[in-house]
């Protein structure tokens, strides 16, 4: 094993330096991967643009990794083996002590790390993760494909899951991006009737080709009047954290329909008590979800045939990556190889 590794740290805020440092030694209950790739998430802009200056040695972002497993710390379960292709997405992993997990809801612990955030990243060629927060990786997956699943992957499979539509009804996808992108996908293959709604006619031939039946453009046409004389959505999903774009939306739900929200925001969501309570209407958070709930995402996605649409770079142009990102300039997800991984864009 190398005595050192490469790192993009955020040295101040906004800004990404390659470094060189010691490698670590697992801890207890903790893992050395050796990272492949790292997907580059919206959510990373909060941890490279508001990170602490005074952190030392500085933040090292990434929350959708894939590697394999090259040290084990003490007590890491037997499940675990050097060389075993391993991944991590934004929940470090649950501490199995709180509330919360004893009662199994796991993505819920308040114990534990928020990768990239809480604790250094992906975007490194090693890093430490908790033996309680590693997924498995299907062969069938390259790690580019399998790094964006980690996370916007799971994030729309499980928020689908939970929106109480049955195959047939028609569910909406506000926002076609990194997240809509594969939410498209999710829900064609769930058998969902799919409605993408975006702003522009330029999304509109990649949302019919991701899984949409329809495409509502709300620069031509009322979506919510649209949802409503089509039967009203029995699900909308929103991928943006914007209020003023998806509090009307809201109008276009069914009678006992869900919005569920994956765009998180500090602005209040204006909600019109009566319609929720005379149509019976909710209104449902979702975060990503537990390890196990990733091995499912997928595993349901080499079963039927979902990837994310990416563009690669080398980790070492992570400064230009996460950039591009930031300028929604991606069609949809960016990752980052490391170690000599592959380069070019993947369809």
């Amino acid at each position: 094993m190398q005595t050192t590794y490469r790192a993009m740290q955020v040295t101040q805020p906004g800004f990404l330096e390659l470094v060189e440092r010691p490698t670590p030694t697992p801890g207890a209950g903790e893992v050395l991967i050796e990272v492949d790739a790292c997907g580059i998430c919206g959510a990373d802009v909060g941890d490279i643009e508001g990170a602490d200056p005074t952190l030392q040695p500085p933040r090292v972002p990434g929350h959708e990794v894939v590697g394999r497993i090259t040290a084990l710390g003490a007590h890491v379960p037997s499940i675990w083996k050097i060389g075993q292709r391993v991944g991590v997405g934004r929940l470090g992993g649950p501490c199995g002590e709180c509330a919360q997990c004893r009662q199994g809801h796991f993505q819920l612990c308040q114990n534990q790390p928020f990768v990239g955030a809480t604790c250094d990243g992906g975007y490194a060629e090693v890093m430490l993760a908790r033996a309680s927060g590693l997924v498995s990786i299907p062969d069938e997956l390259h790690a580019e494909e399998a790094a964006p699943i980690l996370c916007a992957g799971i994030a729309t499979f499980n928020a689908l899951k939970k929106c109480g539509a049955q195959a047939g009804d028609t569910v909406a996808i506000l926002g076609i991006g990194g997240l809509g992108h594969m939410a498209l996908q999710y829900a064609r293959r769930m058998g969902f009737r799919v409605v993408a709604v975006g702003r522009g006619s330029d999304i509109a031939n990649d949302a019919l080709d991701l899984g949409a039946h329809l495409y509502i453009d709300t620069n031509e046409e009322d979506a919510a009047a649209k949802l409503k004389a089509m039967g009203g959505a029995q699900a909308i999903i929103t991928t943006i954290g914007a209020p003023a774009v998806v509090s009307p939306l809201m109008a276009g739900l069914a009678p006992q329909g869900r919005l569920v929200l994956l765009g998180a925001g500090k602005d209040p969501l204006p909600v019109s008590a009566g319609h929720l309570i005379v149509g019976e209407r909710s209104v449902l958070g979702s975060i990503t979800g537990s390890p196990w709930e990733n091995e499912k995402t997928l595993d349901f996605s080499v079963l039927a045939g979902v990837r994310p649409k990416i563009e690669v770079m080398p980790f070492e142009q992570a400064n230009e990556a996460y950039q591009r990102m930031k300028s929604g300039n991606v069609k949809f997800r960016m990752v980052l190889t490391v170690g000599g991984q592959r380069s070019t864009e993947i369809a």
